[in-house]
């Protein structure tokens, strides 16, 4: 029978099963793993557990670089955040970087109804900020919900635009060997990952990205 939730051992027992499983289609699997790591994809994307990447990939270990924190921010001072943008593009040569949000968001909720305390509340001060910023759009949704959602797409969009700030990625355009970026969301309803239209061109206009980023 299926437990709604695992228990601390059941994890160590879970670890030895797949370890069993990778084993038996692959003897030499972990020592391949071992070697090292060339991942074709950085991933930047929330905390909440359910959003289960390799599942909702079906990607295998070795093949996705992550940072996560609460409601996808790519802060220009988060020193984790830069360190690990900067191996990835500079050392892993990362060839797509992607920021994930999704819809039922704790992060962006708590912004949009200023529930958040402590820390967090200084966390997600820039999508209260995002959200002051396009009022007038989200006032014309009809509900709560699509308020939110349309919220959680603006802050993956904004994201993205931080990021082509970075210095590491301007490094990276002005050396001609760059990622390519995507923004999505995870809709928890449906499973299904949305991508969203970036305004490359208007990026562009403003030197944020170079004159040959794909549109």
């Amino acid at each position: 029978m299926l437990k709604d939730y695992y228990d601390y051992p059941d994890l160590l027992n879970n670890n030895r099963s797949w370890v069993n499983d990778c084993l038996k289609q692959d003897p030499d699997y972990f020592s391949k793993l071992a070697e090292g790591q060339r991942p074709p994809f950085l991933y930047i994307g929330c905390s909440d557990s359910r959003k289960p990447l390799n599942m909702m990939t079906q990607t295998r270990p070795g093949e996705v670089f992550i940072h996560r924190n609460i409601a996808n921010q790519v802060s220009l001072t988060d020193m984790n955040l830069l360190s690990v943008l900067e191996f990835a593009i500079e050392t892993l040569n990362v060839k797509h970087v992607i920021v994930c949000g999704h819809y039922h968001c704790g992060g962006v909720e708590a912004a949009y109804r200023h529930t958040a305390t402590g820390l967090v509340d200084n966390w997600v001060t820039p999508i209260k900020d995002l959200a002051m910023v396009h009022q007038d759009e989200l006032n014309r949704l009809a509900t709560e919900e699509e308020r939110l959602n349309r919220l959680s797409e603006l802050n993956v969009i904004a994201q993205l635009r931080n990021l082509c700030k970075i210095s590491t990625v301007q490094r990276a355009f002005k050396n001609g060997k760059y990622p390519q970026l995507h923004g999505w969301i995870f809709a928890m309803k449906s499973g299904l990952i949305q991508e969203q239209k970036l305004p490359i061109r208007e990026w562009k206009e403003m030197g944020l990205l170079p004159k040959d980023f794909p549109e």
